[in-house]
């Protein structure tokens, strides 16, 4: 066994022995020099973004650059990017892709700003194009719509067309336009109606001439519709609600029907209406039905026509507007008068409403074995935006 004896400090070279320790070269050669290794992706490379940002990237490790040092800006190196080019984003970022929310809507807004901004200017382009060209200019090109883009429906009226005209003259309602009945018309409500509900109905029928409001007690429809009948009313009126909001009408023409379902919605009555004008007065309003082409829109557009009287009375200055669009119908009721020879002003005097026709029945109400001449059914008629069926 031998000793290691004390030895003398210093600094070994390569290839250099200790005393007394045997020489392994083997060993030797697995032991190999450290050598430079090559800086990582994350110290040679700026951050993804930088360059697109403006922003400067980081030293390398091992630079010599000292925590605090070369904090301030580098000699020579200016004052860096201008403030619109550091808010750029790269081509494919999404605002969607901003994590923060009140960032994310800032951003957002500021992209609508952008874009009204040039179609303001494209619009502005164009115009000044028209000009110059004069009568040269082409024609304006017609905005696309849904009303305009419609699918045409084969059940569109012809004025002209004689089949219409003997269907019209053979019909429910052919009494009331020769002029052979008076309309008489019965409104009532639904089961134990709220303040909400009985205004509305007290407000309606000051808009419908020769209109009166009975409160349900109980009775089925098929108990009173044989009493209106009874008693010459030419059709019932019955109001729906649920949770004190009226939300449903019934329309039934007597006494041979036909019966229309209304979905209800978006009721004002006049103290909600704004810049709304004075009561309306007894006078027989105009009425005006817009835009019920087809079969079954005319069917409705008579229905309504058939609860006012033929003869209005001008002096009152009234109008009922029954405007369909895209099957639904917005009743406005208003008072106009002429300020000059072209110019007219008009005044709401509510209610106002909007239906959505559910059903058309023959015959009166009779929910168990009536026959159906429409039911709207979503999944199967609502496949197209641009389908309409009045």
């Amino acid at each position: 066994m031998m000793l290691l004896g004390p030895f003398p400090l210093g600094i070994l070279t390569q290839g250099e022995q200790l005393p007394g320790i045997p020489h392994r070269p083997e060993r030797a050669a697995r032991i190999a020099p450290p050598t430079a290794r090559a800086p990582c992706s994350a110290c040679a490379a700026p951050p993804r973004g930088a360059e697109a940002k403006g922003e400067r990237p980081p030293p390398p490790r091992g630079s010599g650059a000292m925590a605090g040092e070369g904090s301030g800006p580098v000699p020579g190196d200016g004052a860096g990017p201008p403030a619109s080019e550091r808010v750029l984003f790269p081509p494919t970022f999404s605002v969607s892709e901003i994590k923060n929310k009140q960032r994310r809507h800032f951003m957002f807004l500021r992209w609508k700003q952008q874009q009204r901004k040039e179609k303001l200017a494209l619009k502005k382009k164009r115009r000044k194009e028209r000009e110059a060209l004069g009568d040269k200019a082409p024609p304006k090109a017609v905005p696309k719509t849904i009303e305009n883009q419609r699918v045409y429906d084969e059940t569109t009226v012809d004025p002209n067309d004689e089949e219409v005209a003997f269907d019209e003259a053979t019909d429910e309602f052919a009494p009331y336009f020769n002029r052979q009945t008076v309309p008489k018309i019965l409104i009532t409500t639904s089961d134990r109606p709220r303040g909400r509900t009985v205004r509305f109905c007290e407000q309606l029928a000051t808009v419908i001439p020769n209109s009166h409001v009975y409160y349900r007690r109980g009775l089925a429809l098929k108990r009173i519709i044989p009493q209106c009948i009874a008693r010459d009313f030419t059709d019932l009126i019955v109001i729906n609600e649920d949770r004190k909001i009226p939300n449903g009408l019934v329309l039934s023409h007597l006494p041979d029907g036909p019966t229309a379902h209304f979905r209800m919605s978006s009721v004002r009555l006049r103290k909600e209406i704004k810049r709304k004008g004075k009561e309306p007065t007894e006078h027989v309003p105009e009425v005006i039905l817009n835009n019920f082409t087809t079969r079954l829109g005319h069917s409705i557009g008579r229905m309504f026509a058939a609860l006012f009287p033929h003869n209005p009375q001008f002096i009152g200055r009234q109008v009922a507007t029954f405007h369909n669009q895209r099957d639904y119908i917005f009743f406005r009721f208003h008072r106009y008068i002429f300020k000059s020879e072209k110019k007219v002003g008009i005044q709401e005097l509510g209610p106002r409403f909007t239906l959505k026709l559910r059903s058309l029945q023959k015959g009166t109400f009779d929910s168990k074995f009536g026959e159906y001449e429409w039911i709207h059914k979503r999944r199967e008629m609502d496949t197209s935006r641009r389908k309409f069926h009045l």
